[in-house]
């Protein structure tokens, strides 16, 4: 197989520094280019200060202030201003808040053709808009390629899907990767990369295939990647970047281990249900659903088109009564194009409140709707509570449909408004030129000064190595697909403690079961049992730290979601799929597990026993660790597993 001849090959192979480019296997990756958000940069920085770094070794780190910007007390603040020392401590770039949600933002000032890109958030992957091999990881992986060394991932198959056609009115780049999801589901890009190429990528901008790419997190895919062709040259150029552009594209006969076509004329319409970006249906379907909240903005739709649009179809009327109309710049450099363009100014007046730039209702930051009235959202995710509303109804669309069915206050297809209003399709130009300010980025200083650390910045707990015998009960019995919001939950109440993790153990697993925190506190070390796809979405390594604090000592789960498996990894809990789903099925909540020789068992092979003590039965599970990945669960973790080297 030419693997090496598509783009994603090719990008692999130029960066590979350990291992072979075959599927499944491990390799490792040097990495140029990092990116951490304030959501996640706290424990990255309190890694860095663990790993004794004195320098960022990497071409170009970014840490951006863009989750977290509600300032209801001083956490926030402290946080902040944590993250700006630093970055003047280890040299990195600081962008500060307002400036921007991360992925347009480095898209815009950072992102090169050709480089790789990881970063502390699922939506890196954005980045491969403009040709980067740009993966979303956990924490320790960034700071460990900020201190130096390169990415170590399972190599991914590369799943070609060949655009053909032009996309039809009222239907933009949102719809064409809610069709990906129709077809495939949360999980349908687990172990892949997807690269787009084909006679259709001529109408698609830069930015419209950054929504494209932004959500490949949501169909579990390892990164997406498109093609640096003129659409990219016309961006960077727009940027005043054209110096960077890189012409990258598929050589002639390479061949893809999975082959899909997409005919973008055929696209129509769509929107994801409550509560899954999986659930996938065309507005059509829904049409007439009462709508009570609209939200314009996110890194899934960020782009200045996607406002524009928006701007356009709402322009001299009003919003229904009872929609509240939110939009969320997706930059500074974005809201003042916008404002320049007047399209601001039509916004406001057809009754959008215009919030500051950043991630906001994303990830539950305010923008929170009333319980189970219907939100409409240019957002990648739908998951339950991230909204920051615990019986929440949240639904994914594009700008055109959540523009329109504002105005209607029900959920509308935007052709069907259009032919009944009588309305032609919005001409939307982009500025020749963007309204380039790099000013508010801190530039990387000389690497010294001391740490800022306020009340709320609490150290990374302490990790002691696995036990050769396990004998745990099992707290915790969920379902499928079961998301890293749902495990480690952000939000208003939560987030501000991202950087103190006693404190935020304490609202783990709480959506699904609010008295977890306290039985785990409580009782003995327990293991989880899960389903299908457990830990998706978010890279929060939150999510394996929290929970290992409390008590976790390993996860059974029938399959596992690829960043939360590398963060269970990275913090010494081992993660174990069962080999029969019919064993799932048998455990239940409560049931005492058993593993003899835990510690051998890793070591010299993937399959290992567990017996179920309270049932009187026996069960296989495997793990798919590296040898590198088994040496840090038995240290307890990475961290202590190099501070033993170090020693």
């Amino acid at each position: 197989m030419s693997r090496e001849r598509t783009l994603a090959g090719r990008l692999l192979s130029d960066h590979l520094v350990e291992g072979e480019l075959e599927p499944g296997t491990e390799i490792g990756l040097h990495v140029e280019q990092t990116l951490t958000q304030d959501a996640t940069g706290t424990l990255v920085m309190q890694e860095l200060e663990a790993l004794g770094l004195e320098r960022a070794r990497t071409e170009v780190s970014v840490q951006y202030v863009d989750h977290n910007l509600l300032q209801a007390d001083e956490k926030n603040a402290e946080d902040h201003e944590y993250l700006r020392s630093a970055c003047r401590r280890f040299g990195l770039w600081f962008s500060k808040a307002g400036n921007g949600v991360s992925h347009p933002t480095h898209m815009q000032r950072f992102g090169v053709p050709g480089k790789v890109l990881i970063g502390s958030d699922s939506h890196t992957c954005a980045a491969g808009s403009l040709g980067m091999l740009a993966i979303g990881v956990g924490g320790l992986e960034v700071a460990l390629a900020i201190a130096g060394e390169p990415l170590r991932v399972r190599m991914p198959e590369i799943w070609g899907v060949r655009l053909t056609g032009s996309l039809p009115e009222w239907v933009s780049a949102k719809d064409v990767v809610l069709e990906m999801l129709r077809r495939h589901g949360v999980s349908g890009g687990r172990g892949r990369i997807i690269e787009y190429h084909g006679p259709g990528l001529a109408g698609l901008t830069a930015m419209d295939r950054h929504v494209i790419a932004n959500m490949g997190a949501e169909l579990g895919a390892t990164a997406t990647v498109f093609p640096s062709d003129d659409a990219v040259r016309e961006f960077l150029r727009a940027e005043d970047r054209e110096a960077d552009f890189r012409a990258l594209a598929a050589e002639d006969g390479a061949t893809y281990d999975h082959a899909e076509e997409i005919d973008l004329s055929t696209v129509e319409p769509l929107v994801a249900k409550p509560s899954s970006p999986g659930n996938v249906v065309p507005v059509r379907e829904v049409e007439g659903t009462p709508v009570s909240q609209v939200v314009i903005g996110s890194s899934a739709n960020p782009g200045f088109r996607d406002f524009a649009i928006a701007a356009a179809v709402v322009r001299g009327q009003q919003t229904a009564d009872g929609v509240s109309f939110d939009v969320n710049p997706t930059s500074r450099q974005i809201l003042v194009d916008l404002t320049r363009a007047g399209y601001t100014t039509d916004l406001v007046a057809a009754g959008a409140r215009v919030h500051q730039a950043g991630c906001l209702g994303c990830i539950g930051m305010g923008q929170a709707p009333a319980p189970g009235a219907n939100s409409l959202r240019t957002f990648p995710r739908n998951f339950p509570g991230r909204s920051g509303t615990p019986d929440d109804s949240v639904w994914l669309c594009s700008p055109e449909t959540a523009a329109v069915s504002a105005l209607t206050g029900v959920l509308t297809d935007p052709r069907d408004h259009a032919s009944r209003e009588g309305l032609s399709w919005p001409s939307i130009s982009l500025p020749a030129r963007s309204t380039v300010d790099a000013r508010s980025f801190v530039p990387p200083s000389r690497g010294d000064g001391e740490l800022v650390k306020g009340p709320n910045i609490a150290g990374l707990p302490d990790l002691d190595p696995l036990p050769d015998r396990l004998e745990a009960p099992v707290l915790l019995k969920v379902g499928d697909d079961v998301s890293t919001d749902e495990i480690s939950p952000a939000g208003a109440r939560a987030l501000p403690f991202r950087s103190n993790i006693p404190e935020l153990a304490k609202f783990t697993f709480t959506r699904i079961d609010p008295e977890y925190p306290e039985r785990a506190a409580d009782g003995p070390a327990h293991v989880v049992v899960g389903g299908e796809n457990y830990g998706q979405g978010s890279s929060r390594e939150h999510a394996a730290i929290t929970t290992r604090h409390l008590g976790m000592r390993a996860v059974l789960a029938k399959s596992f979601a690829r960043i939360h498996w590398q963060n269970l990894a990275n913090f010494g809990v081992p993660a174990l799929e069962f080999t029969s789903a019919d064993d799932y099925d048998r455990v239940a909540e409560g049931d005492v597990l058993v593993v003899e020789d835990l510690r051998s068992q890793l070591e010299h092979g993937s399959s290992i026993t567990v017996r179920n003590t309270t049932r009187d039965e026996e069960y296989e599970v495997t793990h798919h660790f590296s040898p590198r990945q088994v040496a840090a669960v038995l240290a307890g973790g990475q961290i202590p597993l190099i501070a033993s080297k170090l020693e």
